[in-house]
């Protein structure tokens, strides 16, 4: 529908954004899930070259009817990216990654897989290079594992989440960097001074979060409120001090 094409090209914008690359030159890119090329039309207007890898034929097919002008290639990128070293200015993935968590086959890891993913990546970029890949995380344990397999392969860098207060518009963006290390870019709608602290915050916050969803709401428990109003305050909003009281159950009749 024309609405995920919208939210697509909007999401390989701000990822080739993120990336950072050199105004003077073309460059060349690998688009890791490339599907049907959307992305590869942005950074081909962008005027920059690009390879593009996916796992669906069907979905390749798509990408030479449209005409894209990336080259194309079918593979898993589970097995690894089979460039030789420094083939790449950049890499950008838009919904892809996540997919390496799941063990499709009996002999899948998933941590082997993102480990031969993130290795041969590193390996395909040229120094001083970035790989900004989006991704649909479906819990913080996914993030922690696919971040983790990426600082072990030798990046650095981190997650950059886009509009993290909001339900609909938050995006989440590894954005990796290979030899020198950057700054990690400021994630959009954060509008903070410390969004680092934040960061580590709600990573912590979110684990705790799923480690009780076990059938009962922790929502409106008194951690949830706390939490909730420590947020605020940092938001910079009017909060009624804690007290013994914050987060009680009223008698029935008061």
């Amino acid at each position: 529908s024309s609405r995920v094409v919208e939210i697509q090209s909007q999401m390989s914008e701000r990822a080739v954004e993120l990336l950072g690359l050199p105004e003077d030159r073309p460059c060349l890119l690998l688009d890791v899930g490339c599907g049907s090329g959307l992305s590869g039309d942005y950074i081909s207007d962008e005027g920059h070259y690009w390879i593009g890898m996916d796992i669906s034929s069907a979905m390749l097919d798509v990408a030479v009817e449209r005409a894209v002008e990336g080259d194309l290639l079918l593979a898993d990128v589970g097995h690894g990216i089979p460039f030789r070293p420094g083939t790449f200015d950049g890499c950008i993935s838009i919904s892809a990654v996540q997919w390496l968590c799941n063990a499709d086959k009996k002999s899948h890891s998933p941590p082997k897989r993102l480990f031969r993913f993130f290795s041969t990546l590193y390996t395909a970029l040229a120094r001083g290079s970035r790989a900004v890949l989006q991704l649909y995380p479906e819990n913080a344990e996914q993030l922690e594992l696919i971040t983790a397999q990426a600082m072990r392969a030798g990046f650095t860098g981190g997650m950059v989440v886009d509009y993290p207060n909001s339900a609909k518009a938050k995006k989440f963006f590894l954005c990796l960097f290979v030899g020198a290390s950057g700054t990690l870019p400021k994630g959009l709608g954060t509008e903070c001074a410390d969004a680092e602290e934040i960061r580590q915050a709600k990573f912590t916050n979110e684990r705790t979060r799923f480690r009780n969803t076990k059938g009962k709401s922790v929502k409106k428990s008194r951690d949830w409120i706390l939490e909730k109003k420590e947020r605020r305050r940092r938001q910079g909003k009017e909060v009624r001090a804690d007290t013994k009281y914050t987060g009680r159950k009223r008698r029935p009749r008061f």
